[in-house]
């Protein structure tokens, strides 16, 4: 057993505090200190002995759990407010359809009754290899290799990866935030700053043990999303995944269309998740579809471009080279069912 500290914050200038006096982190598994929320990975990560934490910031009393509609029609989501508080919050459901299905999409109900906002942003993958620890890691112990590169990778990147890794993040809500364009506001004893989500999660590089641009004595406050209700009538989210509970998406899609008056696409919004280490999404894909007639072979030329560089991982039975035929079909039946109408979630998924 690893032995840890615990204390709980009274307040934001008390967390903050404690976060700024811990000391810099040995390696990428031994963390000094970490802010407990829900605590639904990183309490799985200590118990599986896959991050040494000494000493843990309880931030449930901090007053970060409000889910607000401003006036302009935006919201700021606090990072304590549960992720099923968000999801069947009247106005989010309104408004953001979109995020509410996706965060309906994920994990089961009794995590999202638990899980937070702020923590749902930092979870970190579920690569098989990652979380087994008499395996070689890069993301666990960097410079130990990547196993799935050449081996079983069926839940890996198609997109982003690197030689050092081709791991994929997990979260659902993360790939509906990325198509809504949200900012992540943090703030440390040394101030506070907004994060455009585009630059919040990394691609491995030569670093794939560092998830975020986060720094480790930043406290995420908030997540603003900027006013659009004009994507509300038609908008999906569509997870493909290998059971219909409880499993992280092989490929799924968050497709968000804004249609004017001639039926033609004034503005669309498309993110990819369980493709690469960060959700992805192309501006330039979403570019091509506006001023277009929302027809298949509209729907074709952007999936293409999404896709540009898909390259697949693994051998044999264990590659994932299905994902990029899988990822193409899915983003165009995705764009096709949005065009349609809303498609509404009270669990579970579109599959």
């Amino acid at each position: 057993m690893n032995p840890f500290a615990y204390t709980k914050a009274a307040d934001t200038p008390a967390a903050l505090a404690q976060a700024a006096a811990a000391p810099a982190p040995a390696d990428a598994s031994a963390v000094e200190m970490k802010f407990l929320a829900g605590g639904t990975n990183l309490l799985d990560l200590m118990k599986d002995n896959l991050m040494r934490c000494s000493h843990l910031v309880d931030i449930n009393g901090l007053p970060l759990d409000a889910i607000e509609e401003l006036p302009d029609g935006g919201f700021r989501l606090g990072a304590l407010a549960r992720n099923a508080d968000t999801a069947y919050h009247p106005a989010v459901r309104e408004n953001l359809p979109l995020l509410s299905s996706a965060i309906l999409a994920g994990a089961s109900a009794q995590i999202r009754n638990m899980a937070t906002n702020g923590g749902n942003l930092l979870q970190r993958t579920r690569c098989y290899y990652f979380y087994d620890a008499h395996t070689p890691c890069n993301k666990r112990a960097p410079g130990t290799g990547c196993p799935a590169r050449e081996g079983l990778a069926r839940q890996h990147a198609i997109l982003g990866a690197s030689e050092h890794c081709v791991a994929v993040h997990p979260s659902d809500m993360c790939v509906a935030l990325a198509a809504l364009g949200a900012v992540v506001h943090v703030r440390s004893a040394r101030g506070e700053r907004d994060i455009a989500f585009a630059d919040f999660h990394r691609l491995p590089g030569d670093r794939p043990e560092q998830d975020t641009t986060l720094a480790p004595d930043e406290l995420i406050e908030y997540i603003a999303i900027a006013p659009l209700r004009q994507y509300a009538a038609h908008s999906v989210y569509l997870k493909l995944r290998e059971r219909q509970s409880y499993a992280f998406a092989l490929v799924s899609v968050a497709a968000a269309l804004d249609l004017g008056p001639n039926g033609r696409i004034r503005g669309a919004r498309l993110a990819l998740g369980g493709v690469a280490h960060k959700p992805w999404r192309d501006i330039g894909a979403e570019a091509l579809l506006q001023g277009q007639a929302p027809e298949t072979a509209a729907f074709e030329r952007a999936a293409t471009t999404l896709l540009q560089g898909a390259v697949p991982h693994g051998r044999g039975v264990g590659s994932n080279a299905f994902k990029i035929p899988m990822a193409q079909r899915a983003i165009v039946r995705a764009l096709q069912t949005a065009a349609r109408g809303t498609v509404s979630h009270t669990g579970g998924n579109l599959a």
